[in-house]
């Protein structure tokens, strides 16, 4: 096997080693019969079950320094959620905290539950029965509230946290925005979306402007909801809004609702 190949083997296993590099340091990584086995420095590591035999010496990257992402925009924020529930952070508490006091609360988060743990740490705390933790912060430039969302794997640790599940209802909802699961292709999907209340408030708005021929009113309405982050939940409800409009006897132009790429989760904050 390749080291390429088993590097592609790892990340589809959601295992993300850090990048090789020289150092003085060396990872030897053993597959025997169905086990990886990763031993170094770091000790020795049983991931999941694949097939292979053969005997491979890596160059392992000293330890990057703790970090966690500060997202500036909601759509960083809430992408950071969306690619962490999937993965086992399904357990949550939010709140806000004011901006000069935000820095101390996620420091004090990384000391509590290393919300800032690399790769190998979490796989170590798993292996011990606790729970990993990540931290999704919403910082717009210049606000004087900061709003975040701490998630967690199953697990001790936190028993502290008064903890609700993302799969349960009521369904989470942050930033204006409730997260909840469809089925797609045979499996379940994770998204976002606008809150029923909010829905029906727009539905209103844009029959009302629509059927009294309000027409550059309803174009920047719809233009305004065009620019809401473009989860596949929020572009449905956009184009639900756009053909009710269309519906009501709307006959311009109707705005390009655009997909969501990958996004970055946000700036990296260092932590101690």
């Amino acid at each position: 096997m390749r080291v390429n190949q088993l590097f592609t083997w790892l990340l589809a296993l959601q295992i993300s080693l850090p990048s090789c590099v020289y150092s003085a340091e060396f990872l030897h990584v053993c597959i025997e019969r169905r086990n990886i086995i990763m031993s170094g420095p770091a000790g020795r590591y049983h991931t999941t079950t694949m097939r292979y035999t053969g005997y491979k010496t890596y160059i392992w990257s000293s330890a990057m320094p703790a970090s966690t992402p500060i997202a500036h925009t909601k759509t960083a924020a809430l992408a950071r959620i969306l690619d962490s529930v999937p993965k086992g952070y399904h357990r949550y508490t939010s709140g806000k905290v004011k901006a000069t006091k935000a820095e101390s609360l996620i420091q004090k988060f990384h000391a509590l539950y290393g919300i800032g743990c690399t790769p190998m740490q979490r796989l170590t705390r798993k292996g011990k029965g606790q729970a990993n933790v990540l931290l999704a912060v919403y910082w717009p430039e210049g606000a004087e509230m900061v709003d975040w969302l701490l998630l967690a794997t199953d697990g001790n640790g936190l028993e502290k946290e008064s903890l609700s599940k993302a799969e349960d209802k009521p369904r989470l909802t942050w930033l204006g925005y409730e997260l909840f699961r469809y089925a797609a292709k045979g499996k379940t999907v994770w998204t976002w979306r606008r809150p029923k209340q909010e829905m029906t408030e727009l539905f209103k708005y844009v029959t009302y402007q629509a059927r009294n021929r309000q027409y550059n009113a309803l174009k920047e309405t719809l233009e305004r909801i065009a620019r809401q982050p473009g989860f596949h939940g929020v572009r449905t409800q956009s184009w639900a809004l756009c053909e009710e409009a269309l519906r009501c006897g709307y006959d311009g132009q109707l705005p390009h609702l655009f997909y969501l790429e990958k996004v970055s989760h946000g700036e990296r904050f260092a932590l101690d």
